[in-house]
């Protein structure tokens, strides 16, 4: 299995447009980029390739790095980051299978699976399969499960990709806060890889109108408001799961320049593999 992070970025990215402040320019400054969420999985048994999430960065993500269209693709949540580069399946493909959550989100009346399948139905090229949380499916040669997580107002999942040859597990925490169900922490649990939403440092969360939630026992949040995680909540996911290894992404460019960077945070363009 190997896993290319083709966008590591929060709904704006980093760069910015527009933003000259220190991270964006550091940024630019070190030539890296954090373009709207993709990952990218390909099963080198089978040479097929897997899009979970479609960019509005989509057409810079795959002309920039050196890496197969998908044969399918899962969409984790309806929101533009994650799902409006689904449109550039216009002309690129003949056949695309997607795959979406069937559970009706009370928030729409649609499900993720009904909302792609609504919103896209000008493209031929796209089959909307509807599938449920925790029963597990094949797609790629991979057993692909979608798994519910905490992103308000919306319906959101995380995922778990397992090889059923290699036993390779990669987990994504998909945009979540802290409070991931138990049954959840159990399907994403033991990966080779986690990639975990960690949007800002726990110490902007004084910044957030709703402040910060699920404190740990020294009292850092592990959730920015609502909606994501911190990156100290995104690393106790990685803890708490027993992750071999833990990327966080999904990153703001709110962060300070002095810690936007460290070791721990992904940028475009990492690849491992599982």
């Amino acid at each position: 299995m190997e896993v290319t992070l083709l966008g590591t970025g929060d709904t704006t990215g980093t760069p910015t447009p527009g933003c000259s402040c220190d991270t964006c320019e550091r940024a630019r400054e070190r030539g890296v980029e954090r373009t709207r969420y993709s990952i990218h999985v390909r099963n080198e048994r089978t040479d097929e390739a897997l899009l979970v999430d479609a960019s509005p960065d989509f057409r810079h993500q795959f002309l920039e790095r050196d890496v197969d269209l998908p044969d399918a693709a899962v969409i984790s949540h309806i929101h533009f980051d994650h799902l409006d580069g689904l449109g550039n399946a216009y002309r690129l493909f003949s056949d695309l299978p997607v795959y979406a959550a069937d559970e009706t989100d009370p928030e729409t009346g649609k499900s993720v699976a009904e909302t792609v399948r609504n919103d896209y139905d000008y493209l031929d090229a796209v089959t909307v399969s509807a599938e449920s949380p925790f029963e597990p499916f094949e797609t790629c040669g991979f057993e692909v499960t979608l798994v519910p997580v905490d992103h308000p107002p919306l319906v959101c999942y995380g995922l778990v990709v397992e090889d059923p040859e290699t036993g390779a597990k990669l987990s994504l925490s998909g945009d979540t806060s802290y409070g991931i169900p138990d049954e959840s922490r159990e399907a994403l649990a033991d990966p080779d890889l986690l990639l975990a939403d960690g949007i800002v440092p726990a110490h902007l969360c004084e910044h957030h109108p709703y402040g910060g939630k699920h404190e740990d026992d020294d009292g850092v949040p592990r959730t920015f408001g609502t909606k994501h995680m911190t990156i100290e909540g995104a690393r106790s996911l990685g803890e708490q799961l027993d992750a071999d290894e833990t990327r966080i992404v999904h990153l703001s460019h709110f962060i300070p320049a002095d810690e936007a960077f460290d070791e721990e945070l992904a940028v475009d363009g990492e690849r491992y593999d599982l």
